[in-house]
Order: C-alpha cells, then sequence, then structure tokens
C-alpha cells in the first residue's frame, strides 16, 4: 500500500488530509510532538478502516526530524508522499514595520528549516526510486502580501520559493513538488470549511502537472 507522511498532523486539516488518502488506499504516517494525541488521532483512523500510526518529533529538533522520519520507512515501507503542514500560533506575529531579525529567524526556524529537514529526509530515496510526491502548505500570505503576517509572510514566501524551485529541479527526475497556500482562516469564515480544501491535496498529488495550488474562499 502507498503511504503518506504528514508533518503537522492534528484533529483538524492534518486529521482530514489522512482520510482523503486514507480513503484512496494510503497508509498513514502521523507526525507531530505528542505522542499521545497521535495515538488519539491514529485510533480514530484505524476505526475508520485506515491503517495509521502516530511519531513523534519537533519540527524544531533537526535531528528527531530525521530519525522519526527514517523510522516511519523503517517501520511502514517507503515514504510515497510527504506532506508538510506544521503550525505553532505561539511564535510572536510581527507586523512588517515592527520586523526584527530574530522574530523573522524564529519563523524561518519554524517552517523554511523545519521543512528543508523533513525534506532532505525522503528526497534522496525518491530520487533514487525516480518517484514521490512533496506538498508544502503556507498560508495566503505566502503568495498575497499582507501586514498582519510580516515576520511569518516573510518565512511563508521563502518556503513557497523553495518547493516551486524544488519542483523545477526534481520534476524530471521523477519526484513532484506543490506548493498549496491556504488563503483563509480554515473553519472559521463562510466557504472555509476544512471539507472545501481537502480535494486541494488529492489534486496536489494526482495531477502531476500541478505545481501550485491557492484556496481562497468562494464569495
Amino acid at each position: 500500500m502507498p503511504l503518506i507522511a504528514i508533518v503537522g498532523a492534528g484533529p483538524g486539516m492534518g486529521a482530514a488530509i489522512a482520510r482523503t488518502f486514507g480513503a484512496q488506499g494510503f497508509e498513514v504516517a502521523l507526525i507531530s510532538r505528542t505522542q499521545s494525541k497521535l495515538d488519539a488521532l491514529a485510533a480514530e483512523l484505524k476505526a475508520d478502516g485506515i491503517t495509521a500510526q502516530g511519531f513523534a518529533a519537533d519540527v524544531l529538533d533537526r535531528t528527531s526530524m530525521r530519525e522519526t522520519l527514517l523510522l516511519v520507512q523503517d517501520t511502514m515501507g517507503p515514504i510515497d508522499v510527504l506532506e508538510f503542514s506544521p503550525a505553532d500560533p505561539s511564535l510572536p506575529r510581527q507586523s512588517p514595520l515592527d520586523v526584527t531579525v530574530e522574530g523573522a529567524q524564529s519563523q524561518l526556524e519554524f517552517y523554511v528549516h523545519g521543512a528543508i529537514a523533513a525534506v532532505q529526509s525522503v528526497l534522496p530515496d525518491m530520487l533514487e526510486r525516480g518517484s514521490g510526491t512533496i506538498i508544502v502548505t503556507t498560508g495566503g500570505s505566502s503568495v498575497f502580501p499582507n501586514a498582519m503576517f510580516g515576520n511569518i509572510a516573510l518565512a511563508a514566501a521563502s518556503l513557497r520559493n523553495w518547493a516551486l524551485s524544488l519542483n523545477a529541479a526534481a520534476s524530471d527526475k521523477g519526484v513532484h513538488v506543490v506548493h498549496i497556500a491556504i488563503n483563509a482562516w480554515i473553519g472559521n469564515q463562510p466557504g472555509a470549511e476544512i471539507e472545501a480544501i481537502t480535494p486541494l491535496y488529492w489534486q496536489a498529488y494526482a495531477d502531476d502537472t500541478v505545481t501550485e495550488l491557492v484556496f481562497s474562499p468562494q464569495a
């Protein structure tokens, strides 16, 4: 069975992505910081007939992330899809006028450096096999500058740029990289229900001509 690893798995979008791929015959590796929460989510998915297992790792701990993704592969097999969408609302948010080096660095460490550590843990194997999909998720400020998210947008735009560049470099080697930008408050505004967003993830996997998908709620 194919395997998707979801970095940043939680009860919202992560669970929905897991169910979307699980319904298509994928096994699911759930990755986030708290093992007990992962175990509970895995049990819910198993009750729905989806093979799932939780693996604790901190996106800010590069060694932990690499070792965990290697453990996933040793335990469940090759990773066919890596989806990266962690979130940490406790990180300080700064406006463009107030961005400091420290404020920018905290977001870059979490999003960009975290993504690099995760992707480089699976990319060599994907390149060797000549197949694989990497899906990187950011907020809409990666595409549409927003003064509310000065330091966050800085990191998100950097991650978007790298994802698109990575696809350009890896696509002819069989590895498909897609950036998804969610330009919405998920579940907190009309049209931004989780069920409206998750089809983009299957589209990102199934259509190898797609390099970027931007979700904005319909007016």
